[in-house]
């Protein structure tokens, strides 16, 4: 393997990746400024590094993550590039495997490639990356692949995340729809993963209201995944973002999806699970949003469902039952950002005077009542009984039968839907 200079921009690529720089990055980003050579400048050998460093590293890889903390990007470059001794934390035999990955990286052909898709590479320390994913310690992405116009750092800054299950019920999907809808109303992104079911109606229910949504792919921004949601993921492209660590044309596997979860935990504000089986996916993103100090929540389900149970055993640990976005917002919004107070339908007896309302429950059910009974009940002298029961003949809720009072028709419904609808 040749050697490669750490100050050198040929260390992940050589000079045709400089010209490839300048064409994916544009003219004033790369150089064409005068600062510098094209692709020869400090920011501009990062970007290459870390695009290299995410060809030949899976994501979240911890290892990787703690080399380039602790050496920097142009030095674990460099090491991979030239192949010899493993660097501290991994065994000879993984290291050949992530040297033969360094021998075919080509920084300069994925962002041309992406260019062409219509992504970008975002770094960490740049405007747009999203502080929040540093909280991910050695696991944090080495950049991300966006697609889409706006920033993905100020999207996330005002952003929850719904997940669950694939195989969902018609109830998930609604719910997970609706409350897409209800927080894109109120100005939050919802962010998922893209992916059928509750992730899918989610995407569907925020882009319904007009509102903001991003999807996290566990593979290559410019092939959506799965290719049943391609017409989806082009539309959340083209209105919101579509993000991803994995290098263009990357495919999915299971342990990617499993990572690509930690990311979506950590660029929103909470996570919400609507349905989940106990092995669900989605409990993961739950887990890690719960490490990360995020906010977990869960939308409940028949306790017969086995597509709810892990939501209940999220509710019954530590997480918040919520039922719609206005509960979601109450906890990860802002303070007094409070839902409406809840409370059943408002009877007319209710708007009666208390003492009033005790001398209507004093009369029985059926029949009549004299008004010395109904004075006994309600616990008040017969005057007092009498004067109210007339005032409650001229609203309608009694009538007289000789020397007894009776409630009216209409009044033996309105009472009885009040005290025991069943």
């Amino acid at each position: 393997m040749r050697a490669a200079s750490g100050g050198d921009a040929s260390a992940v690529g050589g000079g045709a990746a400089d010209a490839r720089v300048v064409a994916a990055r544009g003219g004033a980003e790369a150089g064409g400024d005068g600062s510098g050579a094209p692709g020869d400048r400090p920011a501009d050998r990062e970007l290459l590094g870390r695009v290299f460093l995410a060809r030949v590293l899976e994501p979240g890889d911890e290892t990787g993550g703690r080399w380039v903390r602790e050496r920097g990007v142009q030095e674990v470059v460099r090491h991979l590039r030239e192949g010899g001794r493993a660097l501290p934390g991994v065994s000879q035999k993984r290291w050949a495997g992530l040297c033969a990955r360094a021998d075919r990286a080509d920084p300069g052909r994925d962002l041309a490639v992406a260019r062409s898709a219509g992504a970008r590479f975002v770094t960490p320390g740049t405007a747009e990356w999203p502080g929040q994913l540093d909280d991910l310690g050695d696991a944090r992405p080495l950049g991300l692949w966006v697609r889409g116009g706006p920033s993905l750092r100020m999207w996330a800054l005002r952003s929850v995340a719904v997940v669950g299950a694939r195989a969902c019920t018609e109830y998930g999907a609604h719910m997970a729809a609706t409350l897409a809808a209800g927080l894109a109303e109120r100005g939050w992104v919802v962010v998922s993963g893209g992916a059928y079911g509750i992730d899918g109606a989610a995407h569907r229910g925020a882009l319904g209201a007009g509102g903001a949504t991003a999807a996290v792919l566990a593979c290559g921004v410019d092939r959506p995944y799965p290719p049943g949601h391609t017409a989806l993921i082009t539309r959340i492209a083209e209105q919101g973002l579509v993000v991803g660590e994995l290098p263009p044309g990357d495919h999915p596997t299971p342990s990617r999806f499993i990572l690509r979860n930690r990311v979506i935990a950590a660029l929103t504000r909470g996570t919400v699970v609507v349905e989940a089986a106990y092995r669900s996916g989605s409990l993961v993103t739950a887990r890690a949003a719960r490490r990360l100090g995020r906010h977990v929540m869960g939308v409940p389900g028949p306790a017969t469902s086995a597509l709810s149970a892990g939501v209940h055993e999220l509710l019954r640990a530590d997480a918040v039952l919520v039922g719609d976005a206005d509960e979601v917002v109450e906890l990860v919004g802002d303070m007094g950002e409070l839902p409406p107070e809840r409370r059943g339908p408002v009877l007319p007896t209710d708007l009666l005077e208390p003492r009033t309302r005790q001398v209507l429950s004093g009369l029985p059910g059926r029949g009549t009542a004299t008004a010395a009974e109904v004075a006994r009940r309600a616990q008040t002298s017969e005057d007092d009984a009498i004067a109210r029961l007339y005032e409650l003949r001229a609203l309608g809720y009694v009538e007289r039968h000789g020397d007894g009072w009776k409630l009216t028709r209409q009044t033996m419904i309105s009472v009885r839907g009040g005290r025991n609808p069943c």
